[in-house]
């Protein structure tokens, strides 16, 4: 079998030239504002500087109002009564949480400003409209949206990538949403798994869905992930996540979301976790660092124990298989024992088949 060496490794068993393999990079971290601005501009503004310098890739808010996801009612059925959010009906939880459209402009004038890539969730089609007027880059369907085929044609017409998570969608609902956005027009998608519970129990998580969405629509594929520490993520990544989508906030009581969401000291730890994950990942190969090579050496070889005079004929107990690994490897020894030796041998000393004839 044909190896080649690169980056300092001996690799084998690739099935294509080393040159084209392209290693796994690290996921991108989006940091997801929601409602933890508690309904300032200026808190909206700090937080996407904070997740900023806390190494965040990217940072995602939300652009709806109360009225784009609801009614006003006091029916049984808009009221919450179990939960993180238990006693809010859906208006009132919406019109707390909002991050109101007024707000677009200055955020994206902000995040242009400060060289930080910043995206939205819309809700409606108003909503797209004011982030088209903000300059939003990239548009994102949330899981509760994505039955709502409407909106992904609306978001997909713009031409620009798009962000869908996948939370309760049955195979049909990714099926028709994934082929609603590329036949409008989309032609970078991102599919995020994701689990709709908040906060999300890890063992409610499939990460297998990852490459099976990748293989299945030959897109990027990440995770959204609503649970606490990133053993999910750093999981997510082995898999192939091109992304990792997680609530943020300043801390654990600063926001309508962040029982669930990741602190500055978090966001630091996922980004440094995935990447270190990403770097282990390398070839689907044996490699074999400069290290192996040379440890190699401290490995079992075979050892004459018992001296040889020339012509004298190799047997077992002239041998023992012991470390260090200076001498045959110990699967040749077949290959001189019964031969004679073609000079006089002194034991100890490493065995080589040049030794006999």
């Amino acid at each position: 079998m044909t190896a080649t060496t690169t980056n300092g490794k001996v690799i084998e068993g690739l099935t294509q030239d080393v040159s084209t393999v392209a290693l796994q990079q690290p996921p991108l971290i989006v940091a997801e504002l929601s409602g933890n601005h508690q309904g300032k501009l200026e808190n909206a503004i700090a937080l996407m500087d904070l997740a900023h310098e806390c190494g965040a890739d990217m940072i995602k808010i939300q652009t709806y109002t109360e009225d784009s996801l609801t009614i006003d009612s006091t029916r049984p059925e808009f009221q919450i009564t179990k939960g993180l959010w238990a006693g809010y009906s859906l208006y009132n939880l919406y019109q707390e949480a909002k991050t109101p459209r007024e707000w677009m402009k200055p955020l994206f004038a902000h995040a242009r400003e400060r060289g930080i890539t910043l995206f939205s969730s819309p809700f409606y089609f108003e909503d797209v409209d004011a982030l088209e007027e903000a300059g939003c880059p990239i548009y994102k369907i949330a899981s509760y949206e994505l039955n709502f085929p409407q909106l992904i044609a609306y978001c997909a017409d713009t031409k620009k990538p798009m962000v869908m998570s996948t939370g309760m969608a049955s195979l049909e609902e990714i099926d028709r949403a994934v082929q609603t956005a590329r036949d409008h027009g989309c032609t970078d998608l991102t599919l995020l798994h994701c689990e709709s519970i908040y906060p999300a129990p890890p063992t409610s998580f499939n990460l297998r869905t990852i490459p099976f969405l990748k293989e299945r629509y030959g897109c990027k594929v990440g995770l959204s992930n609503h649970s606490i520490g990133h053993t999910l993520d750093v999981a997510a990544t082995a898999l192939g996540a091109d992304m990792i989508e997680k609530h943020f906030a300043r801390d654990r009581q600063s926001g309508i979301d962040a029982a669930f969401s990741m602190t500055p000291d978090e966001l630091k730890a996922l980004k440094e976790a995935t990447a270190l994950a990403a770097q282990t990942m390398g070839y689907q190969a044996i490699a074999l660092s400069e290290t192996d090579l040379a440890g190699r050496k401290g490995r079992r070889s075979v050892y004459l124990v018992k001296d040889l005079a020339p012509g004298e004929t190799l047997t077992p107990e002239h041998v023992r298989i012991i470390r260090p690994g200076l001498g045959l490897e110990p699967y040749r020894l077949p290959e001189v024992l019964g031969k004679k030796a073609s000079h006089e041998l002194k034991a100890p000393q490493p065995l080589n088949a040049a030794d006999f004839s």
